[in-house]
């Protein structure tokens, strides 16, 4: 089956999936957002084909999504290494993460969970929120078109 691409797509989520859809792309963003930065470590923790490792790498560059850069230890190796946007992910991953960790696992299963570096204790919890910090639900949400001083336009759709 061949892959449909939603690179034209009006919709932010297709446009996403189309960059980062595919679960070993995330699976790189992860080890990347953890430290990986060389193709033999990103390919010893995924366990996955040199060719396909390739592709996915390439195609993470093609995006902006992470660079090649030189080796950190001086050596003449490239490296890969995360952008902004790139880094960005960050809170997709977490979110996911989350949802794993809660809907994922039985009851008393051992897994990971994240850890603040410096207190030691677990993240938060992330929710949507609204500008003033309320939580809300898929039926507190619509769709619209903001104009460039972000006032609503137009008729806005359910979420």
């Amino acid at each position: 089956m061949r892959r449909i691409s939603f690179d034209k797509s009006a919709c932010p989520i297709a446009r996403s999936l189309d960059a980062v859809g595919d679960w070993w792309s995330l699976l790189i963003v992860r080890d990347a957002l953890a430290g990986v930065r060389r193709f033999g470590d990103f390919q010893k923790s995924l366990g996955l084909a040199k060719n396909i490792l390739t592709q996915r790498l390439r195609r993470l560059v093609e995006l902006g999504i992470m660079e090649t850069v030189p080796a950190s230890d001086g050596s003449a190796y490239r490296e890969y290494a995360l952008t902004p946007k790139g880094e960005g992910l960050l809170t997709v991953i977490v979110a996911l993460r989350q949802w794993g960790e809660e809907t994922c696992f039985a009851r008393g299963e051992s897994h990971k969970s994240l850890l603040e570096a410096k207190t030691g204790r677990p993240v938060a919890r992330l929710q949507v929120t609204s500008q003033d910090g309320r939580p809300l639900r898929a039926a507190d949400l619509l769709l619209g078109r903001l104009s460039c001083d972000q006032q609503p336009q137009g008729e806005a759709s359910d979420f």
